[in-house]
């Protein structure tokens, strides 16, 4: 995994050094008709193009790390809604538990297998639809055990059993949303034309400061892949499965 993210910052920095050589010639043959003392730049345009390159840098960083956040706060949520379901299994009748225990073991170990499929689409559906299919057996075995219990008693059960369903939808929704692909476009767009012109700039003293050129094109590079990564944390460097830890710990209570 370190291999691979060292390879993709590289080759962003490639990109980004080869977009700065390419404006650099264009600016070599538009200076080439104009004599030095007459070469002027607009730093206004160029300003301009390089505060929207940090505009969108910061927008989907902060976007990205709030999504991660809310990521981690609903698998806490997630785990205390579970835990919460097992624990009131106590207010059911004695003969029903032990099936229904069982159940939620299989079931959280259901949600675990969800996370732990990632980025595999494939197996990541397989486990949500046993996850679903678990629900399903939990309610009507909940429901039928219920009918011989009072009123507060059902309140608190159906409750927390109803937490647990919704929460999964929302930790779904929350994998699901990242930062809109016309974004991330418009984000590589203004750093490989912030590189261009660069190169365009320095081409009017007709000199290549590799020093000033590498170290923009490495920080540069290495911003995008933090939020790149940022925003995906079960397949970079950057990673949420220590939190699943959380689900774990609730899976070795149930006994």
């Amino acid at each position: 995994m370190v291999l691979l993210a060292i390879a993709l910052i590289c080759g962003l920095v490639a990109v980004m050094v080869l977009f700065f050589e390419a404006g650099y010639r264009i600016g070599l043959r538009r200076w080439a008709r104009v004599p030095q003392t007459r070469r002027t730049l607009s730093g206004t345009l160029a300003g301009s193009v390089f505060a929207l390159m940090g505009l969108l840098i910061a927008f989907t960083i902060y976007g990205a790390g709030t999504r991660y956040d809310n990521r981690r706060n609903l698998t806490g949520q997630e785990s205390n809604a579970i835990g919460t379901a097992y624990l009131r299994l106590d207010l059911l009748p004695p003969e029903t538990q032990p099936e229904l225990r069982e159940n939620f073991r299989k079931y959280l170990r259901s949600r675990l297998a969800v996370y732990h499929a990632i980025p595999d689409i494939e197996a990541v559906n397989a486990a949500l639809e046993r996850s679903s299919a678990l629900q399903q057996v939990i309610w009507r075995k909940v429901v039928a055990a219920l009918k011989g219990v009072g009123p507060a008693e059902k309140s608190l059960v159906l409750t927390s059993l109803n937490e647990m369903i919704d929460i999964t939808t929302v930790r779904t929704v929350a994998e699901m949303t990242h930062t809109p692909t016309p974004v991330f476009a418009m984000l590589i767009l203004t750093v490989f034309a912030s590189s261009s012109l660069a190169g365009y700039t320095m081409s009017a003293s007709e000199t290549r400061d590799w020093v000033s050129v590498i170290a923009f094109a490495c920080v540069l590079g290495t911003a995008l892949y933090t939020i790149i990564d940022y925003e995906y944390p079960r397949i970079g460097l950057v990673r949420i499965d220590p939190v699943d830890e959380v689900l774990v710990q609730t899976l070795k209570q149930m006994k």
